[in-house]
């Protein structure tokens, strides 16, 4: 198929810029943010009853949600492929807890307390596929941060047609299953209803209305951020394997209509080698018709006047995927700060970060990599400041909190600070 290709740097450039930006609007779509907003509104006012019309109407179940648990009879070979990859996400996110801080000063002690949230929801999306490597990747670093009540809601199809889901939570140790989807699921979760007590913290990706209804209840709760539709670039140099590259962003494409995905090059004639691969890879593809549409909308092949404005065009772009062949791949790498992750050389699939390499693979999309990280143990945690001030430390102080306060027309704060002039230990 032809893909869009363009100089950089042009305006045809600057503005594919502003149409993978565009993607965003799924984010703010009118009608998910109506829909998540009488969601949320109604489930507040009527629990469960509120809750059974939702679930009768978006899940085609009756009644409240039940906390269900039902074993999923798998094949060994994805019992082994799970224990591979459970060994490899333990392993990296095991090391992401980072110790407090604790600060000795004139007889003063200030520190910092680390707790495990008490609660969290986990959404598991379902639709065109079951995204049973989600569990892994949102359950784990959790258990691992030590959060005691994990919550996994699911739209009722996903959680029945998959054993394979159903096997992972229960090797998760999720005992808390509510099989229901959308927008009342993340309602019910962050407000909480008879069957379903409310969470503190609720992660995970999903639908625009999942993603509406997110953006509601971040007031409520935390929430790891707002997944809109992937994406994947690539960088190459004319060294680069024109089969993977193709590969490699063919396997994003293959995700939705809105899905993006980009090579950025500074060989012309790997362009031309690319464009070609994936025409002939597109043939056989089960989900031609998606990964054809995702191309058409989004795709491009970028060919840079320098690696200075491949980088540029790059860092501007924020991908959540960005791949790295060239040369000098590894030290390429080095080159950039905006990306959810960097799969570095020929062989670093992203695939590989999809489901085994270790790393998460709940990453910041729609150019959030700006601002934003990979989903992590850090996220499951909150922290406290204890301050315990020696006699001397708050005498030396005092004086220096009542200059604040004066400054900022607050008397009660200077006199409480001018009490500890002679405050005892």
């Amino acid at each position: 198929m032809k893909i869009r290709t363009f100089p950089i740097p042009s305006e045809e450039a600057e503005a594919h810029l502003r149409r993978l930006a565009g993607r965003a609007r799924v984010l703010f779509d009118g009608e998910a943010a109506r829909v998540a907003g009488r969601a949320l509104s109604e489930i507040r006012r009527g629990g469960d009853r509120a809750l059974a019309r939702w679930r009768a109407r978006y899940d085609g179940v009756t009644g409240p949600p039940r906390a269900v648990r039902r074993p999923g009879r798998v094949s060994a070979e994805f019992r082994r492929a799970f224990e591979q990859s459970l060994s490899r996400v333990t392993l990296f996110h095991s090391r992401q807890q980072t110790p407090a801080a604790r600060v000795l000063t004139a007889g003063s002690v200030i520190e910092e307390r680390v707790f495990p949230l008490d609660s969290v929801g986990v959404y598991i999306p379902g639709g065109q596929a079951v995204y049973v490597s989600t569990a892994l990747m949102t359950i784990l670093p959790a258990r691992l941060a030590g959060v005691p009540r994990i919550a996994v809601a699911t739209p009722p199809p996903a959680y029945d047609s998959s054993p394979e889901l159903r096997y992972a939570l229960g090797k998760l140790g999720v005992t808390e299953v509510y099989r229901m989807g959308g927008a009342h699921a993340i309602a019910a979760l962050a407000v909480g209803t008879g069957a379903v007590p409310r969470v503190a913290c609720i992660v995970g990706p999903g639908n625009r209305f999942v993603a509406a209804a997110k953006r509601l209840v971040s007031g409520l709760v935390r929430i790891d951020g707002l997944s809109g539709p992937t994406e994947v670039a690539v960088y190459a140099d004319g060294a680069a394997d024109a089969e993977c590259v193709a590969a490699d962003l063919l396997a994003q494409a293959e995700h939705d209509r809105d899905a993006a995905a980009v090579l950025v090059t500074t060989s012309a004639p790997l362009a031309e080698r690319v464009e070609k691969a994936i025409t002939r890879r597109l043939v056989g593809l089960e989900t031609r018709d998606r990964a054809r549409a995702a191309l058409s909308r989004y795709g491009a092949i970028a060919i840079a006047k320098s690696p200075r404005e491949a980088v540029r065009f790059l860092e501007a772009f924020a991908p959540e995927h960005l791949g790295i062949q060239t040369r000098k791949s590894l030290e390429d790498s080095r080159l950039f700060r905006r990306a959810g992750a960097v799969f570095v050389g020929r062989p670093t699939s992203e695939v590989f970060g999809d489901y085994v390499a270790g790393t998460n693979h709940v990453l910041p999309t729609n150019g959030t990599a700006r601002f934003s990280s990979a989903l992590s143990v850090r996220d499951f945690v909150k922290r406290m400041s204890v301050v315990s001030l020696s006699r001397r430390d708050a005498e030396r102080l005092a004086p220096h909190a009542e200059v604040w306060a004066r400054i900022e027309g607050l008397p009660a704060h200077a006199a409480a600070a001018r009490l500890r002039r002679s405050a005892g230990s």
